[in-house]
């Protein structure tokens, strides 16, 4: 019972990453998922880039393990978009993107570091909408995937995908919210299945499977468990409201005509995200969630979960603020929150992460790799 809590940087995306390393601190967070998001791209929402991929090398490589080592933190690397779906051109340019990633984490040590590269697969809506649209997104996760795999495994790197559905990647007159493949367990499974290599596994976040009134303790004990590489740490307020009443929990609220919603009395989404009745939240800032996050954490500790938590701020009363201080505070809260079930509890300082013993980050690759594209894998 040590695991190390760390933040997800995409929550201060105008931080420089000397401040980045600064906020942990403050926070008392042990590491961070460094979001390398390409400033291209055409995502709005949640991104931030903290570390300069164009030109990475052997030398930034160096300075930055230096850097963490000098202030005893630890991190991995993430880039969340969708990888198989969306416009074809988009699409090919986040996988290519993905691949610099897994690039970077070779030359930051990889696996011997536990870094890992963080990201979504995506779901293609073409596919999805035609008969076994769901099998033909599978189909098109193995034949994309396979080869970035396969290079993530020869370069010692493991890529872990989050269970975020991405329910407003579509406009909000769109039928279906399901819009990344993992965004279920069968689906992740079924993955594996497909694709067997351990360079592969997951970010479980619960506040995903809340919200679709579904109970985490029950799929981390229906998991593999050498597939959880992290835990996001978000809450989710499941809301009892006449959205809820008119349209169900069972699928998304609909858009229709706004004149004839209102003759009606029918309440429609208010934007793409407006789809689910439900509020992000931080565990232990600003009144309770709709998870019982002792229990979860509970069962992840049964079976011996070691790795690190890392707290996702997407928080209405938090980083949705844009106020700073609001912002650090929501993360502070949420590590005293789970500092008692997953930290030991030392005389002086109460619940303490114990770093005593813990292993700095191996030396950086001294040997330099190319960059290398979609093309030049499935040539």
């Amino acid at each position: 019972m040590n695991n190390p809590i760390w933040i997800m940087t995409s929550a201060f995306p105008t931080l420089t990453l000397e401040e980045i390393l600064a906020v942990t601190q403050e926070i008392d967070a042990q590491g961070m998922e460094l979001c390398v998001f390409r400033r291209d791209g055409s995502r709005q929402d949640h991104v931030a880039t903290h570390l300069n991929y164009e030109d990475f090398g052997i030398d930034d490589a160096k300075l930055l393990i230096d850097t963490c080592n000098q202030r005893g933190l630890r991190f991995s690397v993430g880039a969340y978009q969708n990888m198989i779906g969306g416009d074809p051109d988009e699409r090919v340019r986040n996988q290519n993107h993905i691949l610099q990633l897994i690039r970077m984490a070779h030359l930051l040590g990889g696996n011997a570091n536990d870094i890992t590269v963080g990201t979504f697969v995506g779901y293609n809506q073409e596919l999805g909408v035609q008969d076994n649209g769901f099998e033909k997104n599978l189909e098109e996760y193995s034949r994309i995937f396979t080869p970035i795999v396969k290079y993530a495994e020869d370069m010692g790197v493991t890529l872990t995908y989050e269970n975020c559905p991405m329910e407003g990647w579509q406009p909000a007159t769109t039928p279906t919210t399901y819009n990344n493949l993992p965004g279920t367990l069968a689906a992740r499974k079924l993955m594996y299945a497909l694709i067997p290599s351990t360079a592969q596994g997951e970010t479980y976040d619960p506040s995903h499977d809340v919200w679709q009134n579904i109970d985490p303790v029950d799929v981390i004990n229906a998991s593999d468990m050498s597939r959880i590489h992290r835990v996001h740490v978000k809450g989710t307020r499941n809301l009892m409201n006449e959205a809820r009443t008119h349209w169900g929990a069972l699928y998304p609220m609909q858009s229709v005509n706004a004149e004839l919603a209102a003759r009606a009395g029918v309440p429609i989404p208010a934007h793409e995200w407006d789809r689910h009745n439900y509020e992000p939240m931080l565990p232990g800032f600003g009144g309770s969630d709709s998870m019982d996050w002792r229990a979860f954490l509970d069962a992840l500790m049964q079976r011996d979960y070691n790795k690190p938590f890392v707290i996702e701020n997407e928080a209405d009363n938090s980083s949705h603020t844009g106020n700073h201080a609001a912002t650090v505070q929501g993360f502070k809260a949420a590590v005293l929150c789970l500092a008692p079930i997953v930290w030991p509890l030392t005389e002086k300082s109460g619940y303490q992460h114990d770093q005593k013993g813990g292993e700095p980050l191996s030396a950086a690759s001294t040997t330099d790799v190319p960059v290398v594209t979609m093309q030049d894998l499935m040539s």
